[in-house]
């Protein structure tokens, strides 16, 4: 009975002493007036760690290779920064394949973009891919659910104006730019495009990446600069109805340790990540790793669309940037210019008949 008490009592001075070490090791984090590491801030997401590894590419760089990786994309933005010339001639109908405005037809040139000009790095580690589980880097498969809904959509055609008697109707996929309703939402200010606003929160790699968290016992609000979309986990509360579905879901947040749990389910069935489900369901973890860097993982689970849950993660650098307004729709004529053009286009056709 000694013997066991006195092995029980060295477990337990052992348990306290290495508690005791890990509150010392995190005792110079900023931290809010209830104890909890504060993560309020703001913080630049551009980089050029892409979602999933590049083949051939190893799951960490080498300084070395990183370096040069980064000289490259510095050289190139150099490179594309160059003055347009005033008196060039107009692309070709389409563009001509170019990186730039004349490669896209109304595209932005490189001035306007931002993609980031370093890898992330996580643990030390320069990351090749945010995806981390599966150890490949890549997003699991899709099951057959999946594929079986993608060719759904893909098999549904509309009638075109391509019409003659011996041919019939013709056809060709119905798609967003069918109707004004099915336009892009990024497009149509309703939500940021490629996930920036999550979850789970990914780099557009595009522009506008700045982030904003503020932190308070009850609330954690999230705004994304992109389509200034603003997310609010509440915290130490239950998931909402299933019968009320949101555009960012319903996050509820807790705090494991040092680290803010963010548990996202009710999902509406427009937004569909990747493809996937309203039962789409998001686990995101925010560690505090110092006073200028926020560790952020996730775990990404639908049976319906995945084979198997896949988790990634980066990192969140603060910046001093300041987030401006993202005045989405300002002199954004394009909508009226083609339903205008629609509106023509019908009333030529039915003076022709």
């Amino acid at each position: 009975m000694q013997i066991r008490t006195l092995v029980l009592g060295l477990c337990l001075a052992c348990a306290t002493a290495v508690g005791a070490a890990a509150q010392m090791k995190n005792s110079t984090l900023p931290r809010t007036a209830d104890g909890h590491p504060d993560l309020t801030g703001t913080y630049d997401l551009a980089m050029l760690t892409p979602l999933e590894r590049p083949n051939g590419m190893p799951d960490v760089l080498s300084d070395e290779a990183a370096a040069k990786l980064q000289k490259q994309v510095v050289d190139q933005n150099k490179a594309l920064d160059r003055p347009i010339d005033a008196n060039r001639g107009a692309p070709p109908k389409g563009g001509d394949g170019s990186v730039g405005p004349a490669g896209n037809v109304g595209g932005y040139n490189n001035f306007w973009l931002d993609r980031g000009s370093e890898y992330s790095i996580v643990d030390g580690q320069r990351r090749t891919s945010i995806v981390i589980d599966p150890p490949d880097g890549k997003v699991p498969a899709v099951t057959a659910e999946a594929r079986q809904r993608q060719m759904g959509r893909l098999a549904q055609f509309r009638p075109t104006s391509d019409q003659t008697e011996s041919k019939g109707p013709g056809l060709e996929p119905a798609g967003a730019y069918d109707d004004p309703e099915r336009r892009p939402l990024g497009e149509r200010c309703l939500l940021g495009f490629g996930s920036t606003s999550g979850p789970p929160v990914l780099p557009n790699y595009f522009y506008n990446n700045l982030h904003q968290i503020v932190q308070t016992p009850t609330y954690v609000m999230i705004l994304t600069e992109m389509v200034h979309d603003a997310r609010i986990v509440r915290m130490n509360a239950n998931h909402l109805p299933s019968t009320i579905r949101m555009w960012l879901g319903d996050s509820i947040g807790r705090w494991d340790g040092d680290t803010l749990v963010v548990d996202t389910t009710n999902f509406t069935d427009k937004t569909r990540y990747r493809g996937s489900t309203p039962d789409l369901h998001v686990v995101e973890r925010f560690t505090r790793v110092d006073a200028k860097t926020v560790k952020y993982r996730f775990t990404i689970e639908d049976p319906k669309t995945w084979s198997k849950p896949w988790t990634g993660e980066y990192t969140w650098p603060a910046t001093n940037e300041r987030i401006f307004e993202y005045a989405c729709h300002e002199g954004n004529y394009a909508m009226g210019d083609i339903l205008r053009g629609a509106r023509l286009r019908e009333s030529q056709t039915t003076d022709k008949k």
